[in-house]
C-alpha cells in the first residue's frame, strides 16, 4: 500500500496509524487531517485512544504502523511548531508562576527580551498577572490549569495540542479557558482539543473526530455528524414509570433505547410525538415527563455506540 503524500501546508496529517500495547489496541487504523487555523476536536470516552493519539503526534509514542506529519514533517522533526499541554499538570509546585514560565521558556531556548515579553503575554492571557509571583502550590486548581496552558504555549507554537484542559476545574475557570482557546486562534494557532465533554466540542471545535475503542467512528463538523446520523429528525426523551423489561422492549421495537427510566426515540416531525405518547399509554406505561429537542453530539454518540459518552 502506497504511503499517503504529506502536505506541508497542513498542521497535521494522520495516515492509518495503529498502536497496540500488548494485546490492547490503543489506536486502530486512525486517519485524519487538520486544516490551518481551525480548532479540531478529538471526542470520546476515557480509554478511547485520544491521549495515545496526542502522545503519538508529539513523538512520545511511536505507532506500530502508519504515519504522522506535522506541517509535512515527522513529529521528531517538528521542533517548536508543536505546543503540548498534557492532561496531568506539568508544573514546578515550589516555583512561582513567573519562574515556571521562565523555566519552560528556557526549555524552548528562549532568553532575554523575547522571553520576558512572552512571559508577560502568557500571564495576561491566563489571567494570572496579579499572581505572577505566587508559588504554584498555593494557587487554586483553576489557576494551575491556566498556568499549565501558558507553559505549553510560551514559545508561540503553530500547532497547540490541549489534552482534556478543563478536567477538574470550576465553571468560571472553564469559561476562562474557552476564552484562552479563542485568543490562541485569533493569533493564528491551530488547536487540537481533546475532551469527553460534548458541550465543549460543540462550542469550540470546527471539526470533530469521535473516537471509540481505538477507532475513528465519525468525522466532520457538528452539523455534518448530526445530519449523517439523524437527517432532520428530532430526539424524544420520555420518562416512564413502567416495568423496565416491557419499556425496553417497547422502545427497542421503535428503534430507540431505554435506560434509567427514560425511553429515547427519534421522530421525523414534532407532531408525531402525540402518537408515541398514545402508544406508551396503551401499553400501560405512566408518562412522567417528555422532552423534545434537536439531536446534538451526545445524541450522535449514543446513536453510534449505544451508550452515553461518560459511561
Amino acid at each position: 500500500m502506497a504511503q499517503a503524500k504529506t502536505d506541508a501546508t497542513l498542521p497535521l496529517q494522520v495516515n492509518s496509524v495503529t498502536k497496540r500495547f500488548g494485546q490492547v489496541a490503543a489506536l486502530s487504523d486512525v486517519s485524519l487531517e487538520v486544516r490551518e487555523g481551525t480548532c479540531f476536536g478529538l471526542l470520546g470516552p476515557n480509554g478511547a485512544g485520544k491521549s495515545t493519539l496526542i502522545r503519538s503526534i508529539v513523538g512520545r509514542v511511536r505507532p506500530d504502523s502508519g504515519a504522522i506529519a506535522v506541517f509535512g514533517r515527522p513529529p521528531s522533526k517538528s521542533g517548536a511548531a508543536i505546543g503540548w499541554v498534557p492532561q496531568d499538570l506539568a508544573l514546578y509546585p515550589r516555583l512561582t508562576a513567573r519562574e515556571n514560565l521562565r523555566t519552560f521558556g528556557n526549555y524552548q531556548a528562549m532568553q532575554g527580551k523575547p522571553l520576558a515579553e512572552a512571559i508577560r503575554w502568557c500571564l495576561d492571557w491566563a489571567g494570572l498577572a496579579d499572581r505572577a509571583d505566587s508559588v504554584v502550590r498555593n494557587l487554586s486548581g483553576g489557576m494551575k490549569r491556566r498556568l499549565n496552558l501558558a507553559a505549553g504555549v510560551i514559545h508561540r507554537p503553530r500547532l497547540v495540542l490541549l489534552d482534556e484542559p478543563t478536567v477538574g476545574v470550576d465553571p468560571q475557570s472553564r469559561n476562562r479557558i474557552f476564552e484562552m482557546v479563542g485568543e490562541l486562534r485569533q493569533r493564528g494557532a491551530t488547536v487540537i482539543y481533546t475532551t469527553h465533554y460534548m458541550e465543549e466540542a460543540e462550542r469550540l471545535c470546527d471539526r470533530i473526530a469521535i473516537l471509540d475503542h481505538a477507532r475513528v467512528i465519525a468525522l466532520g463538523t457538528k452539523d455534518e455528524l448530526i445530519t449523517r446520523s439523524f437527517g432532520g429528525r428530532y430526539d424524544v426523551a420520555i420518562h416512564l414509570a413502567a416495568d423496565e423489561a416491557k419499556a425496553a422492549e417497547w422502545a427497542t421495537s421503535l428503534g430507540g433505547t431505554f435506560k434509567d427510566g427514560v425511553a429515547r426515540l427519534t421522530i421525523a416531525r414534532p407532531i408525531e410525538i402525540a402518537a408515541l405518547l398514545e402508544a406508551a399509554e396503551a401499553r400501560g406505561f405512566e408518562i412522567v415527563d417528555v422532552v423534545l429537542r434537536r439531536p446534538d453530539l451526545e445524541s450522535v454518540f449514543l446513536h453510534l455506540t449505544g451508550r452515553e459518552l461518560r459511561e
